[in-house]
Order: C-alpha cells, then sequence, then structure tokens
C-alpha cells in the first residue's frame, strides 16, 4: 500500500446515499467542518483530505440499527448498507496508534447521518513498523522459551480464579510445574489484590516454578497479570524480571495501546494479551471494530499471544469469528516476525483436540484449559497430560476412544467431560 495513505475499511449503514455518507465522513474527519471555512483552501484539501476509494451496496435494511440517526426529509425509510473504503492522509496522523484511532475510529462514530458503523480492517503504512516495536519473541520465540516444539503450547489458568491465599497458589503451581506443564497464567481480574499482592505471588510463584525446574529440566511459563497503572505496571514487570520470570499478562483494553506499546518498550519478557471487554467493543455487529483491524493495533504495540477466544466456546462468538480471527494473528502485517501466537480458551478440554485440529489445521496455538485442567479426577498434573494425549492423538490421526485405551488421563477426562 501506499506509504502516505491510512486505509480503513468500513461496514456502514445511513438513511442518505452511500456516497453522501462516505462524503461526511470524509469531511468530518480530515479537512472539513459544518460551515464553509475561508482557510479551507483548495491547495489544504488536496494535501490534507481524506479520499474514498471505494463503495460497494449491499442490500437495505427498513429499520435504522442505532439510535438518533436522521432521517432526510422526503426519505421513505430506506437504511443503505455498504462496504467503503477510505484513505487518511499519513501526513494528519504521523505513526501514533493513538492518533489513528482518533482519526478512524472518532467522531464518525457519533455522526446523526450514520444509524451504524464498524470499522472492518485497517492498513498501516511502513511507518508504523518503523516507530512500533511489534512482537518481541511471538511464536517462535515462545516456542524457544517455552521448549515446545510440534504442537500447541499447552496451559492452564489458575482456579479459583480469585481468592486463593499465596501459599494455596503455591501448591497449585507446584503440582503444575511439576507435571511439564508448558503455560500458566494469572486470571484476568485476579491482578494485585490486597488479600494476595502481586509482589507475594511472584515470589512464591517463581520459588516453586524454579524447584521444578531443577527437578525436571523444564521451566513453566507464568504470565503474571502486571495490569495496572502505568508506574505500578512498569514496578511488577521489573519485579517479575528480577524473579527469573519470561511472561507478563497485561488487560490490553484496561492499560490502552499507548500503555501496550511503553510496556513493550521496557519488557525483556513475552507479553500475554488479554483482550477482556472486547465484547463491549464489538458484540453488537454493527457498530464498533472487528478484531481483524484490532488484532493489527495490539500486535503493533507488542504483543506476543492474543486471546481469539476457543471453538464451542462458553460465550456469544461463533466458531466461524473464532477460525478468522486464529488466522489473522497468523497473517504477517509487514514482515513474518509480526505474527502472534493465537491463544484458544473457554471450555478447552482433550476432547477438543482433534475438532480445532481439523479446523485450524496448525498447531502455532496456545491452548488453555481451566476447568478441563484442575477438574480432571486425577488432579490438574493429570488434566495437563490429557490434554497432550489429545492433541497427540489428534496430530497424528487416531480416534481418541482408541488412544484413550494407552493412556489412563485421556481415558479419565473422556469419561468426565465428555
Amino acid at each position: 500500500m501506499k506509504n502516505d495513505q491510512v486505509i480503513a475499511t468500513y461496514w456502514l449503514e445511513t438513511a442518505f446515499s452511500l456516497e453522501k455518507a462516505c462524503e461526511i465522513i470524509v469531511s468530518e474527519q480530515s479537512t472539513g467542518t459544518f460551515l464553509p471555512l475561508p482557510n479551507e483552501t483548495d491547495s489544504l484539501k488536496q494535501k490534507h483530505r481524506a479520499q474514498i476509494i471505494s463503495i460497494q451496496e449491499l442490500e437495505s435494511a427498513p429499520f435504522p440499527s442505532l439510535p438518533g440517526a436522521k432521517v432526510p426529509s422526503g426519505s421513505k425509510g430506506v437504511f443503505r448498507r455498504g462496504i467503503v473504503k477510505i484513505a487518511f492522509p499519513y501526513a494528519n496522523i504521523g505513526p501514533s496508534i493513538p492518533n489513528v484511532l482518533a482519526t478512524v475510529a472518532g467522531n464518525l462514530y457519533e455522526l446523526e447521518e450514520l444509524s451504524g458503523l464498524r470499522l472492518l480492517d485497517l492498513d498501516l503504512p511502513q511507518q508504523f513498523q518503523e516507530r512500533y516495536e511489534g512482537p518481541q519473541f511471538g511464536i517462535s520465540g515462545t516456542r524457544e522459551l517455552t521448549g515446545v516444539h510440534g504442537r500447541p503450547i499447552i496451559g492452564t489458568i489458575i482456579k479459583p480464579n480469585i481468592g486463593l491465599t499465596t501459599e494455596q497458589l503455591r501448591l497449585i503451581v507446584r503440582e503444575l510445574a511439576l507435571s511439564g506443564i508448558d503455560f500458566i497464567k494469572d486470571d484476568e481480574v485476579h491482578g494485585n489484590p490486597p488479600y494476595a499482592p502481586i509482589a507475594e505471588r511472584i515470589k512464591v510463584v517463581m520459588e516453586e516454578i524454579e524447584r521444578a525446574a531443577d527437578r525436571t529440566g523444564k521451566k513453566t511459563m507464568y504470565a503474571f497479570n502486571i495490569t495496572d497503572d502505568i508506574d505500578p505496571m512498569k514496578g511488577h514487570l521489573d519485579a517479575v524480571v528480577k524473579a527469573g520470570g519470561n511472561c507478563v499478562m497485561v488487560s490490553i483494553n484496561s492499560i490502552g495501546f499507548a500503555g501496550l506499546a511503553h510496556l513493550r518498550k521496557h519488557a525483556p519478557v513475552c507479553i500475554h494479551g488479554h483482550r477482556n471487554q472486547w465484547g463491549m467493543m464489538s458484540r453488537y455487529p454493527y457498530l464498533g471494530m472487528s478484531f481483524a483491524a484490532y488484532q493489527k493495533l495490539c500486535r503493533l504495540a507488542g504483543v506476543d499471544h492474543l486471546h481469539v477466544n476457543g471453538l464451542n466456546n462458553k460465550f456469544y462468538e461463533d466458531n466461524a469469528s473464532v477460525v478468522e480471527s486464529v488466522r489473522e494473528c497468523l497473517t504477517p502485517m509487514f514482515d513474518q516476525t509480526d505474527t502472534a501466537l493465537p491463544v484458544l480458551s473457554s471450555k478447552q478440554w482433550a476432547g477438543a483436540a482433534p475438532e480445532t485440529y481439523s479446523t485450524l489445521r496448525t498447531v502455532d496455538l496456545m491452548n488453555i484449559a481451566g476447568g478441563g485442567i484442575h477438574a480432571h479426577p486425577e488432579g490438574p498434573g493429570a488434566g495437563f497430560r490429557s490434554l497432550v494425549q489429545g492433541w497427540d492423538a489428534a496430530l497424528a490421526g487416531i480416534p481418541l476412544e482408541l488412544h484413550a485405551s494407552k493412556h489412563p488421563e485421556l481415558k479419565q477426562a473422556l469419561a468426565a467431560f465428555g
């Protein structure tokens, strides 16, 4: 794409013509205002005015998707829908995620001429790659740190997700780390509570992980939830690094893209990106932003791992959307180094492996199971082994029941959860 443009693709709905709606967006988000101005010269417009690239009309609707939409006089109440591409001059923005969002996802969402608007995709020029550092470890680096190759990285969340004392946490981490589990993470709602401060958790967790590594030869990756205001977040990061940790987790939408980029600048460890609050931004199909656009900004700002939900999950998202999200994370933006490891979670267990693999046809995944590991009849360690066995069967094309006949942990998981 041109290095002098930021191209945004939108789904939009309007009671006006699609051309008129696009012109209103172009004016609002670049040079225009609601009245002509003497300084809005032709030369200024030529340099700074956004441009309509394409308009694809879709089937119209009889009712508006959003309240407060303006209807032109004499209108028959038809709300036109379409896919449109608009190019915004890079000269207006510079290589800045906060400023690009103010342009492509700012006041245009409040325009009364629009009864629906969704940012579908975003194409950014090379200057953004030069400004932002992107994933530091990504897929290959995470595999090197965990020592896992040829299959998904398998992990779990600390359960119960809140309420555990540090000594209870110690026992859970001990069992998981001694089992050889690849990855453990804090829950997104477990940040720095008074009953279990993160500084104490870091000490306890890393003691157990290092002790287990001495015995097994494998160091489990643990993603500490360091989500916080900027200064304390940096302090939490420093504590993790000092203790020998190799991963931190943040709630991306809590700290913002600028906070994420700041963390990436200082972090010598993996950044595990949790997208909680995403449903608030995306669940209504005629408003907000698509994951295709969102994940590009997450990767640009520096996440190594990014949550994408899971197949047959407990949330509203269908499998087709999850599949597309995985593929988006694995599609390079500028080069092969800027992909992120997709994180599958929600209702994951050993029995889900065959469908997951046959649907996605990739092992470049992180597969996180909560109950599917912790609720295993023989405990979390057996739960981890059951997932490894489920994936071994899926990758070898062996029916689960046949594989389970020689692997007791998988057999128990199928009996308990199947």
